[in-house]
């Protein structure tokens, strides 16, 4: 609705306040005292598995029995989390990462134990970036970051405590392929399909688009067929950060991942077609899950890479944020009210 007052300027009518704008199933626990008592029980058993898990990076003195039950009960925190806020069916996939989670830790077989370490990857590499809230502002956008930083970095141990015997390179892309499908079928419907995007927002799909097959081919290119004056360039600038800062950080999540989380959180704001950019945050967050997935990583440069990545991705991504969320002047805010969206609390389903 809308009105115009005499002799004035067209204006959103503020007493109607913003609604959702997709449909949500009914809720699952009618009783509000049984929901903060369920929600209170994930989230220490969250806490718990975290720091179960975090045995198998930190040297503490634990027996080794609790990392994998730690990381079994954070697949199924996981489970709980995305199933939720995605609005599946909880009583099909919580009885089945349930079982897969049990029968890795009894039988430790080497394909249960990768099994499951893919599905947490992925769980948690997805539910970080579905936890996320819509961020008006800049310190909004940095809270938004931080609380996806945690859950992934809690992935991270989980992935870390199976100590699965894996291949690398194998893994990490299959969990990447298969959590951007994940994702891209969940925001399928938050975003109102491709057919809602605005010419604005299509060309910041395209332009995030773009740079991911950038980074990726170029990567791949200048180390199969670049010259060897590049190349050597490259080996020289990876050890001297290995060997002055501990750590070198990731293109992939500094100019896509981590960026695009905060360029996304910021768009939902104001529309829904947000989500279609933080489709490629998945990227960073897959790649933070997937590295300890090697039983021989070093956790003190995986940990001090991982946080050159976040700092950096951070400040380009607040960059980009700017450029993109442009704010009103004081003259067309007076003209015509900011666009507010809002979207269910944060352990709410989205759909």
């Amino acid at each position: 609705m809308s009105r115009t007052p005499k002799g004035g300027r067209r204006r959103l009518d503020s007493s109607v306040p913003p609604v959702y704008d997709v449909p949500t199933r009914e809720p699952r626990i009618e009783s509000a005292r049984t929901l903060r008592l369920v929600m209170a029980l994930v989230f220490l058993a969250w806490v718990g598995g975290t720091v179960g898990a975090g045995t198998a990076v930190v040297a503490v003195d634990s027996p080794t029995w609790v990392e994998r039950p730690s990381a079994a009960l954070l697949m199924v925190v996981f489970t709980i989390g995305l199933t939720h806020r995605g609005g599946g069916f909880m009583r099909i996939w919580l009885p089945l990462v349930t079982l897969l989670g049990v029968l890795a830790v009894v039988l430790e077989t080497n394909m249960l134990l990768a099994a499951s370490a893919a599905v947490t990857a992925i769980l948690a590499a997805v539910w970080a970036v579905l936890v996320t809230r819509p961020a008006p502002s800049a310190i909004a956008s940095t809270r938004e970051y931080t609380v996806t930083l945690m859950v992934a970095l809690s992935g991270t141990l989980a992935v870390a405590a199976w100590n699965a015997p894996v291949n690398y390179q194998r893994f990490n892309l299959a969990v990447l392929i298969v959590a951007l499908g994940l994702v891209i079928t969940l925001v399928w419907n938050l975003g109102a399909g491709l057919h809602g995007l605005g010419r604005q927002h299509f060309l910041i799909l395209a332009g995030i688009a773009a740079v991911v097959v950038l980074v990726l081919v170029y990567s791949s290119l200048v180390r199969s067929n670049g010259s060897q004056s590049l190349v050597r360039a490259i080996d020289d600038a990876v050890i001297w950060m290995r060997t002055h800062i501990n750590g070198v950080p990731r293109p992939v999540e500094v100019f896509v991942g981590f960026p695009a989380l905060i360029v996304g959180v910021s768009l939902r704001a104001k529309r829904r077609e947000g989500w279609w950019v933080q489709v490629f945050a998945v990227i960073g967050t897959g790649v933070m899950t997937t590295s300890l997935v090697t039983p021989g990583a070093f956790p003190t440069y995986i940990g001090l890479s991982t946080l050159y990545s976040a700092i950096l991705g951070l400040i380009v991504g607040l960059i980009i944020r700017h450029q993109v969320v442009q704010e009103r002047s004081a003259r067309a805010a007076r003209a015509i009210e900011d666009i507010v969206r809002v979207e269910p609390p944060r352990f709410a389903p989205l759909k």
